[in-house]
């Protein structure tokens, strides 16, 4: 008699619970949805009163789908193309963001997200495989530095900077920041690879040098590749974290065209304060590369959280 009762009580759970992930999933989208139609209204659809979530109302009707008012007039303010002979599309895009933040962008993370890859993925296999003299209390401290916010040492960074653009003619900022980041996501980073060398048996290392590998070659042919997983997490988070940084760049560089993309969001937020369709489709175009390397990369991306949470 009790396991009808069990029964429906557990479908009812797995409603509730299903529900409740459909509800969280709604809230979390409905901010980026919102966006991405305010970025293809025009302003006189944005300032209207009262507001329409959808331009597509007549005089008749609330909706029609026949008489929306679509519009991409903020993306032509974000991406400014002009026409040119010397271009292949007969077009160039003369945008800031598009022309100078982006790429900067591209370039401090895909150089940070490498070099912490790198050397991450070394120092976990040091960890891993030696165990040395003050090796316990050396892994203490680095976990110890990844609790220190990055914020805390923003004026230190930011006197070393002047002190190097003084006395340094081949100082660079974008280098400096290049290090900065790299130092500062490198702690937590070495920790995660190191759980999943961990994970991975010595004797698959020691089989393959029996087999007439060197330990770099055992390292490079069995090691790496099942460690994989772990340092595309490495890859990813760090590659994320500093396209969505704004406070140290913006007070470390001192060049604006020398700025990432989210100094050029902050540029057209006070350039076009009145305009939410032009700041909306800035927001856009930023986040875009992040949706793409996401669906791209979340199998490898998800395994690798879970997997790292588990090992480690």
């Amino acid at each position: 008699m009790s396991s009808p009762a069990i029964g429906n009580r557990k479908k009812w759970g797995l409603f509730l619970t299903n529900l409740l992930l459909v509800l969280a999933c709604l809230v979390a989208i409905l901010p980026i949805a919102t966006t991405v139609i305010i970025s293809f209204k025009k302003q006189a659809d944005i300032t209207r009163n009262p507001p329409v979530l959808f331009p597509c109302d007549t005089p008749q009707k609330r909706f029609d789908l026949s008489a929306c008012r679509w519009a991409t007039e903020g993306y032509q303010r974000v991406f400014a193309p002009k026409p040119s002979e010397s271009s292949p599309l007969g077009f160039v895009l003369t945008g800031k963001l598009v022309r100078i933040y982006i790429p900067n962008t591209l370039l401090y993370a895909v150089s940070t997200a490498l070099l912490v890859m790198i050397a991450a993925s070394l120092a976990g296999f040091v960890f891993s495989r030696y165990h040395f003299r003050g090796h316990n209390a050396l892994m203490a401290a680095i976990m110890a530095v990844t609790g220190v916010p990055l914020l805390t040492n923003l004026l230190a960074l930011y006197q070393m900077g002047i002190s190097l653009r003084k006395n340094f003619p081949f100082y660079d900022d974008r280098v400096f920041l290049i290090f900065v980041y790299v130092g500062f996501f490198l702690p937590i980073s070495v920790w995660i690879v190191k759980g999943f060398f961990d994970a991975i048996p010595r004797e698959l290392e020691e089989a393959a040098m029996i087999e007439g590998c060197t330990p770099l070659g055992a390292l490079f042919r069995i090691t790496v590749p099942l460690a994989l997983p772990g340092m595309a997490s490495v890859f990813l988070l760090t590659f994320v974290n500093v396209w969505n940084e704004f406070i140290v760049a913006y007070l470390l560089v001192s060049k604006n065209e020398l700025k990432p993309a989210m100094f050029g969001l902050y540029d057209f937020l006070s350039q076009n304060i009145i305009n939410l369709q032009v700041i909306a489709a800035a927001c856009i175009i930023i986040a875009l590369p992040m949706v793409v390397l996401f669906l791209f990369a979340r199998n490898a991306f998800l395994k690798a959280m879970v997997e790292g949470a588990v090992k480690g």
